[in-house]
């Protein structure tokens, strides 16, 4: 008797069914990289939300069910990719894999043996982490990667965050005759201040304007 048929790796199965779409479905057969933009934005968005009241109810459930919704934007990408010859979603994985291992060496690489990295603390490991992107990205402008579409308080902090490192901080002086420019200044000071407290200003905002819902 043959041996019972072994089901397959969830994400194996579901690329499958996200092929099998794309030939069977007009709509999913139709969409391309740009026409799924709108959905990667909305889905992660969701996402966040989720993440938002699961701090709240300490229900993760419907956090599972968007970081779902998150994998189908991961897959239909690769789908698509794979169609036209481009990459599939094992690149993006070996990819990923890669990145993971040359950016922890603390974890993988050199420093693995090195006593002290055990007393690394997260500050340390951030650190580190960003000494190795600075040396693949070297010679690069310092914005270089950071999507100027981020919400603005998210971009200013990575912003911020990439010239103290090359060390030209930011000069944060308003020009109080220049009304739009003093309120862009105020907050972008205000992002500097968050960042030495260690505040995620994109958050404390968030959570400041559902405290007041």
């Amino acid at each position: 008797m043959a041996a019972p048929a072994q089901p397959e790796p969830a994400v194996d199965e579901f690329v499958a069914v996200m092929r099998r779409l794309r030939a069977e479905c007009p709509w999913k057969r139709e969409q391309t990289h740009r026409s799924l933009v709108r959905y990667l934005l909305e889905e992660t968005y969701e996402a966040v939300d989720a993440i938002d009241a699961g701090e709240v109810s300490g229900d993760w459930s419907h956090l599972a069910e968007e970081l779902g919704d998150l994998l189908l934007q991961v897959v239909f990408h690769a789908v698509v990719a794979e169609e036209r010859g481009d990459f599939d979603l094992d690149d993006v994985a070996r990819g990923i894999t890669a990145k993971m291992v040359r950016r922890n060496p603390h974890v993988f690489g050199d420093l693995a043996d090195d006593p002290a990295a055990d007393d690394l603390d997260a500050a340390a490991v951030n650190d580190l982490w960003q000494q190795v992107k600075a040396r693949e990205k070297a010679d690069r402008p310092v914005d270089d990667g950071i999507p100027s579409a981020l919400p603005a308080l998210l971009y200013a902090d990575k912003v911020l965050d990439r010239l103290e490192r090359a060390g030209t901080p930011a000069d944060l002086v308003a020009d109080p005759a220049d009304a739009d420019a003093a309120v862009g200044e105020r907050l972008l000071a205000l992002v500097a201040e968050a960042r030495a407290a260690g505040v995620d200003p994109e958050q404390a905002l968030r959570d400041a304007v559902r405290e007041r819902l």
